[in-house]
């Protein structure tokens, strides 16, 4: 693909918005030894039993550590521009994922958002990325693309092409 410089300025500063945004997550997450999300997920509302299932004294701790963790890997991929594709779908599912749990049924969060609250705006902005390469913007993505290892195994293209 080809950007114009207008274009390539845009990727790069929504790439790195969002890096910024799963990597603050993490922080406040991988960094204290007390977080859990089992308070965030008890008090779900609308998709409660579903939720529920992941707050159990066997499936708490797992699922900690994939949120934890999750934001920090798609948080350094974004940040680098390295296997954008893979990390922005999984920050997709993520953040449809967290518009579910948020939901009070029309509302999300609180009255003031109606439907469509910033889960939704971050999932179309991760889509976008996703779309239009960014991580061959000012990313690792290009070189990747091009080392014979990748070349020589062509079912691993898709990760940074």
């Amino acid at each position: 693909m080809t950007y114009s410089p207008y274009e390539k300025g845009i990727l790069f500063y929504l790439r790195m918005t969002m890096a910024w945004t799963f990597l603050y997550a993490a922080s406040h997450q991988v960094f204290v030894p007390s977080f859990s999300v089992v308070g965030f997920l008890q008090h779900t509302k609308t998709w409660h039993d579903a939720f529920a299932v992941f707050t159990t004294p066997a499936m708490a701790p797992v699922t900690t550590f994939m949120v934890e963790y999750g934001h920090l890997a798609i948080g350094l991929s974004l940040l680098f521009g390295l296997m954008v594709r893979v990390s922005a779908a999984f920050g997709v599912v993520l953040m449809i994922v967290y518009w579910f749990a948020h939901m009070d049924w029309p509302f999300i969060e609180n009255t003031n958002n109606f439907v469509v609250d910033y889960h939704l705006v971050y999932a179309g902005v991760l889509t976008y990325l996703i779309a239009k390469k960014a991580g061959h913007v000012f990313g690792l993505d290009g070189w990747a693309e091009n080392l014979a290892f990748v070349r020589e195994h062509p079912a691993l293209k898709p990760l940074v092409a």
